[in-house]
């Protein structure tokens, strides 16, 4: 599924149209979409696809859709501290974003049933860590994937605070889905061709609300006619932060107050683009007519008078453009690296509180 706002040129552009569009409501999802660029997650060759809301599948290698991801985002209601649990964690995508709001005293799980698909994420988080100035700016909660199928989870395994599945999910595996929640907790899933949020009020009671029409590929159950019974999914254990961990964390986190308070505003993930803004202020609409292409349901955007109104307000543009110069964004800073390389402290030890990052 996908389609629903209109292509951005980049990250922040397709972020600005999810906005634009409500599928990004609250500020600490529109902070972690635009701390995540989705282009970092495509192959090389397919990057241009990247910031249309549409599906992309390569292989076993899939994305849904940026609006599907917002949808879920926002229905997830994420906090610091709470435990997270991604069944079908594919390139971890998602699982990063919710890294960045979960913070480092999360838990952040994924189940994933395809081997390369999980080194491939494991690939982009490892990149991710090295690589981005966003993981300066954000307390993180890494994100740890098993290879199983997310329908053969041992009976003993820990609940969690939030769930998200992202394959369709038959109606005879919905209380499979929900006794892995915890009371009070918040499962996500696509179940009848509904992305429906759930959330558990009691030990045998839910409340179910329809949050998105869309179409997944089933959760792919696992062959039992050989008699064999398949083996066990074992989840991460919960385990606790070493001292040394929680140190890194406190002496990072007292700095990067420190930064913000030197330099207010600098690391505000959020922007401004009033041009662009008003540039398709109306070209947000629902589209209503669909195409299947493989297992997704694609809406299909037809031709209409509001595309003519964008056409002429982009020659607008054009025209400010050659009258006004345009001011070039300045290089964003990392301040919480600058002031770690200039604390008196061993190399080792300053290493150790840049997490061994080499920029």
């Amino acid at each position: 599924m996908g389609g629903a706002v209109s292509a951005g040129e980049d990250n922040d552009d397709l972020i600005d149209n999810l906005k634009e569009a409500q599928y990004i409501r609250s500020d600490r999802v529109e902070q972690a979409f635009r701390a995540i660029d989705r282009g970092d997650y495509y192959l090389d060759g397919y990057r241009d696809n990247a910031y249309k809301d549409l599906a992309w599948k390569h292989g076993n290698i899939h994305l849904s859709a940026p609006c599907i991801y917002s949808e879920v985002m926002e229905a997830l209601r994420l906090q610091q501290g709470l435990s997270f649990l991604n069944l079908g964690s594919g390139t971890g995508y998602l699982s990063t974003m919710v890294g960045l709001i979960i913070g480092p005293f999360g838990v952040n799980h994924g189940v994933e049933l395809h081997k390369d698909v999980v080194e491939y994420a494991k690939e982009r988080l490892d990149d991710f860590i090295k690589n981005s100035d966003s993981f300066d700016r954000f307390e993180f909660c890494e994100p740890h994937f098993v290879v199983g199928n997310c329908l053969e989870i041992s009976s003993d395994s820990h609940q969690y605070d939030r769930i998200y599945c992202g394959a369709g999910v038959q109606k005879d595996h919905e209380n499979y889905m929900k006794i892995l929640l915890k009371v009070g907790g918040i499962l996500v899933m696509p179940i009848e061709d509904q992305l429906t949020q759930i959330i558990r009020t009691g030990q045998s009671s839910w409340e179910s609300k329809n949050i998105l029409a869309v179409s997944f590929a089933p959760l792919v159950q696992q062959s039992r006619t050989d008699g064999c019974k398949p083996e066990a999914v074992v989840l991460p254990p919960l385990s606790v932060r070493s001292l040394q961990d929680l140190a890194r964390i406190y002496i990072r986190r007292t700095l990067r107050n420190l930064t913000n308070e030197e330099h207010p505003g600098r690391n505000n993930t959020q922007r401004s683009s009033q041009k662009r803004k008003r540039r398709r202020c109306r070209r947000r609409r629902r589209i209503n007519t669909y195409v299947f292409v493989g297992n997704q349901l694609i809406p299909q955007p037809m031709d209409s008078e509001e595309d003519e109104c964008i056409e002429e307000e982009s020659k607008e543009d054009e025209q400010e453009k050659d009258t006004e110069p345009v001011k070039p964004e300045e290089p964003r800073v990392n301040h919480l690296r600058d002031k770690i390389l200039s604390l008196p402290l061993p190399e080792s030890l300053k290493a150790y509180l840049l997490f061994y990052r080499e920029k």
